[in-house]
């Protein structure tokens, strides 16, 4: 997928191309089973050498999903991996859910990198319910919030969730969610791109595919 992706960004030339959450693994099995610890690696693994590979290749910055191994704990995480190939920064997934037993709670605030002039932060998939208090700081601060999920929801409360999020604090959304796969279920594809009023620039229908739009920094403050 890495390598696929890569070649797309060399044709497409983005500034920064965001991943499904946990796609590299898939999040659960066709079996039922959630517990992705075999998968884990630290920063030093195969995923984000090969990620820091291709970033440089593409020019583009990625934010990669990681299982992240750090000896002591194993976290959802999400690696922003710069054009350089440098890691720019590492956020751990604060609230996993509750199938994800072998995630351990990130503790961290909710980081804000500047990507081309565009402040950008990050939160995952559950997240999201505890935003607007936890990450308010980030969100004041950042021109655009990275939200990778694997949204498993038959009401459509994902985007309108991210589109309060969006007017409340002024800031873009770049959701990438988990496409269709084995096991179906609902909530899955649908990823979409919303501006600072909570406007649909772009969405990927439930098939899946590539959604991209421009979006820059604030020009007001919340």
């Amino acid at each position: 997928m890495l390598e696929r992706v890569g070649r797309l960004a060399r044709d497409l030339g983005p500034d920064l191309v965001v991943f499904p959450e946990l796609s590299l693994t898939g999040y659960v099995s066709p079996r039922g089973d959630a517990d992705l610890s075999r998968f884990a690696e630290p920063l030093s693994g195969p995923t984000i050498v090969a990620a820091r590979r291709i970033a440089r290749e593409a020019g583009a910055a990625l934010a990669v999903p990681l299982v992240l191994d750090e000896g002591h704990a194993l976290f959802n995480a999400t690696v922003l991996v710069g054009a350089e190939g440098e890691v720019r920064a590492v956020y751990r997934k604060r609230h996993p859910w509750f199938p994800e037993r072998w995630a351990t709670p990130g503790t961290e605030p909710h980081p804000v990198v500047e990507l081309g002039g565009v402040r950008i932060t990050f939160a995952t998939c559950y997240d999201v319910h505890f935003l607007a208090e936890e990450g308010k700081e980030a969100l004041e601060h950042a021109d655009v919030l990275v939200f990778p999920s694997a949204w498993v929801d038959d009401e459509g409360t994902r985007i309108p969730l991210l589109q309060g999020i969006a007017r409340t604090f002024r800031v873009g959304v770049v959701n990438a969610n988990w496409g269709p796969g084995e096991p179906r279920l609902p909530g899955q594809g649908d990823s979409v791109i919303l501006d600072a009023s909570g406007r649909v620039l772009e969405q990927v229908n439930e098939h899946g595919g590539v959604a991209s739009a421009r979006l820059g920094a604030r020009t007001e403050t919340p």
